[in-house]
């Protein structure tokens, strides 16, 4: 059952299609000598389409010939700097083709590579470049003052001016030809959000296999040469997966270095995208443009926006998909376990809160205290089986694995007709005088209310019932309230245990530079 559905979304999606037969011939042996690694996957993409455009930024675009050209210059350079199979080489970079060339040319050394967090501040990155041992660090310009002397060689990936040695230098001391695969395949390793403390570092492998491309094609309708548009930090897991899925699809991916919203519509009007990888608060931010600016741009191109990356409150995907039609994917996945449940516009027509239904190839258990299977309805953690598990933490730990499946690290329930709901993390549930509250619920009251922008819940101590929650709110421009209000708005649709007690209106709320909520500065 399992091949016959992986083949057919392979056909539908046109990865399994005639073509050139020499083309076709050179793309196999690609794949069969360098795998699905990255340096594999464009080294495949360029021998069955060289002229197509690979990748557009603000300031050129590069085919998959060129894009391989210049990851194998890219590499020889670092080759001479003493990169081989097994080092570390940290990327801190935003979106743009010179860290697609950048990410290539080290796997295509069989080096590790580092995806830095570009919100990092300068002792974070100290502590990160001594953990994981980098040998080499490629960043962006604006970031070398975080980056300081690390007492390795740091290579530009885009420069405002001259000064530190290039990507471009690289390309152009370096005569390329033809490449040979490593004798080792590295790892891309992931920081963890490192919302709730300090950012860890988790080892993904390459693909084994079109298994994990064609789970998510299963409910994404992506296909073979789209345009997708990545505004979702590449360093990021969600971001990183949509570069994969990218590079199978061999599309070309649109990126820019800073989200705007505005920008964002213009890039995806402009270059007729099919596809975005957006995080949530990103489709907050197009959503608040006015009606007549979204009007401006054609999107009648794009066929999926898939968001992951931190949950959907409230009705949100309603709100959204009324703007911009039915074309929203929720995907739900942490980066251990990469996508776990996959909501289509459907899924969200009917409940706007769902994390959806596990895609091809994963299985999903709610488990109860004991370990059993929870019954529908009744929350348990959340553990997930797929073959895109994370291979552990840098550090040797790594998540709880159960009868095959691994934890999430989330509570959730599955409605009767199997439908995920993720009620929060195993750690934000509080107990207030002996009642068990998550966060989320309350957001997800408040979310709705016409004078709340945003708004996050976090449990904090209290003398008395041992936790209290406590709601920091934005209000709308032109939307007065008080605490009074917001406490209201609660009371009126939760139980009393659930009514936050502290009440904090802010300008904005903070978060890193995925979007996520950062509770710890919260509190402080």
């Amino acid at each position: 059952m399992y091949a016959a559905e992986l083949a057919t979304t392979l056909v539908k999606a046109g990865i399994v299609a005639p073509g050139r037969p020499d083309r076709i011939t050179r793309q196999l042996v690609a794949l069969k000598s360098w795998g699905l690694s990255l340096a594999g996957g464009y080294t495949s993409a360029a021998a069955r389409d060289p002229e197509r455009i690979a990748l557009i930024d603000e300031r050129r675009q590069v085919t998959f010939a060129e894009l391989v050209d210049r990851a194998t210059r890219i590499s020889q350079g670092l080759a001479a700097l003493g990169v081989k199979g097994k080092s570390r080489v940290a990327v801190l970079a935003r979106n743009h083709a010179g860290l697609i060339e950048a990410l290539v040319a080290s796997a295509s050394l069989g080096a590790d590579t580092v995806l830095l967090n570009t919100g990092l501040s300068a002792p974070q990155l100290e502590t990160v470049l001594r953990e994981q041992g980098v040998e080499l660090v490629i960043a962006d310009e604006e970031f070398l003052p975080l980056v300081g002397e690390p007492g390795v060689p740091v290579i530009v990936a885009w420069a405002d001016g001259p000064g530190r040695t290039t990507l471009d230098d690289l390309v152009a001391r370096n005569p390329g030809g033809k490449a040979a695969p490593p004798e080792v395949v590295g790892r891309t390793i992931v920081l963890t959000s490192g919302t709730t403390g300090a950012p860890k570092g988790a080892r993904r492998p390459p693909p084994h296999g079109l298994g994990a491309l064609a789970s998510i094609l299963s409910k994404i309708p992506l296909k073979v040469r789209d345009t997708i548009a990545i505004p979702a930090p590449l360093f990021h897991t969600w971001g990183f997966a949509g570069l994969q899925v990218g590079m199978g699809l061999r599309a070309t991916l649109v990126l820019r270095r800073r989200f705007e919203p505005e920008a964002l519509l213009s890039d995806v009007a402009t270059h007729r995208a099919n596809g975005l990888f957006v995080v949530p608060i990103m489709m907050q931010r197009m959503l608040e443009l006015p009606p007549d600016v979204r009007a401006t741009y054609d999107l009648s191109a794009v066929r999926a926006i898939a968001s992951s990356g931190s949950a959907l409150i409230g009705d949100f995907a309603v709100h959204f998909m009324d703007a911009f039609g039915d074309v929203l994917y929720n995907l739900y996945g942490t980066t251990e376990v990469s996508w776990a449940t996959i909501a289509t516009p459907s899924d969200l027509r009917r409940e706007p809160r769902t994390a959806g239904q596990a895609p091809l190839g994963t299985r999903l258990a709610i488990l109860d205290e004991n370990g059993d299977d929870a019954p529908a309805g009744m929350p348990g953690r959340i553990f997930v089986a797929n073959g895109m598990l994370f291979e552990g933490y840098t550090n040797g730990a790594s998540k709880e694995v159960s009868r095959g499946f691994m934890s999430t690290g989330d509570v959730g329930h599955l409605d009767p007709t199997g439908l995920l709901f993720v009620d929060g993390r195993d750690d934000d549930m509080i107990v207030s005088g002996g009642e068990n509250v998550f966060p989320r619920e309350v957001e997800n009251i408040l979310t709705e209310a016409a004078c709340v922008r945003e708004v996050a819940v976090i449990g904090v101590p209290d003398a008395d019932f041992g936790q209290r929650l406590a709601a920091y709110v934005v209000l709308h421009d032109g939307h007065p309230a008080d605490a009074d209000v917001i406490r209201d708005l609660v009371k009126a649709k939760a139980a009393r245990y659930s009514i936050p007690r502290d009440v904090h209106f802010l300008e904005e709320l903070p978060r890193n530079a995925t979007g996520k909520v950062v509770p710890r500065l919260l509190r402080g």
